[in-house]
């Protein structure tokens, strides 16, 4: 997802900080979608997606939206799924073509699209709002964009009800890891800006929407799998200490800790069809 900056090194020490090829990695993109991919066919099912529709997946990650995507266009449509790593794809779900892509360097695979959907992506890009303008001009005339991002200025806590010191160290290793995020570039209040974005780039019928899980054990797995990825980062810079990350993780294990997520903002917007005449 994504792609690192070009000095950068592979890993947590370099690039994207959720690497594709880190430990654990398999098992954030699951939890990730059973998190978000309710969310997020439900906005791509009010597009009115359909038969022999041309769909691109941006920064996929792993297959379950693109496999959703095939399933609902039909043999007579087709799917593209692209990644700067693939490495957590897996076989291609029927009717997926799966291609490495850099967003930021590479031309679209193809095209027009009739929909192109990207989510929790740009959000971590530099180059995030000349991609949005690269996207909207991938789409036919009426084509839809649909951008998925993160906003955790917008809820900053892993813990909100923070009830007792279990829940204060966990929000405190919360905002370490926000810290790590804005040094590789991510913009933490991005996701409220996506409606301004889209109709910037000349789309129309723009909505948008944010949802986010306030407890539950996926939230619980996820805050796992980010602090193991994390650890040697936020130790590294004083964001925590082992001692801190240890006993975080006993929380989490213990199960006693509601973990919420930062909100994810769904945004839609239609590319004007071609006038009449």
């Amino acid at each position: 997802m994504g792609t690192p900056d070009p000095d950068d090194g592979p890993g947590p020490a370099g690039g994207y900080l959720l690497d594709n090829r880190l430990d654990g990695a398999g098992l954030r993109l699951a939890a990730v979608a059973e998190l978000f991919d309710p969310v997020t066919v439900r906005h791509l099912a009010a597009t009115g997606i359909g038969d022999g529709w041309r769909c691109w997946e941006v920064g996929a990650g792993g297959p379950t939206v693109s496999g959703w995507l095939a399933r609902t266009v039909g043999p007579s449509g087709s799917v593209v799924a692209t990644d700067i790593d693939l490495s957590r794809f897996g076989e291609p779900p029927a009717g997926v073509t799966a291609l490495v892509h850099d967003v930021t360097a590479d031309p679209p695979p193809g095209g027009p699209f009739d929909l192109v959907h990207a989510r929790l992506v740009l959000v971590h890009l530099r180059e995030r709002a000349d991609v949005l303008v690269r996207l909207a001009a991938a789409l036919r005339p009426g084509g839809w964009l649909v951008l998925e991002d993160a906003d955790p200025a917008l809820q900053p806590l892993a813990c909100i009800d923070e009830d007792g010191p279990d829940e204060v160290l966990a929000n405190r290793i919360r905002s370490g890891f926000r810290v790590l995020l804005a040094d590789r570039g991510a913009d933490l209040a991005f996701g409220r800006t996506l409606p301004r974005l889209l109709r910037n780039a000349g789309l129309v019928e723009v909505s948008a929407d944010a949802w986010f899980p306030v407890a539950g054990p996926v939230g619980a797995v996820l805050e796992r799998v980010t602090v193991e990825q994390m650890r040697s980062n936020l130790v590294e810079r004083g964001l925590a200490t082992d001692d801190d990350v240890d006993r975080h993780l006993a929380n989490l294990a213990a199960g006693g800790l509601d973990v919420a997520t930062a909100p994810l903002v769904s945004a839609s917007g239609r590319r004007l069809q071609r006038p009449a005449g």
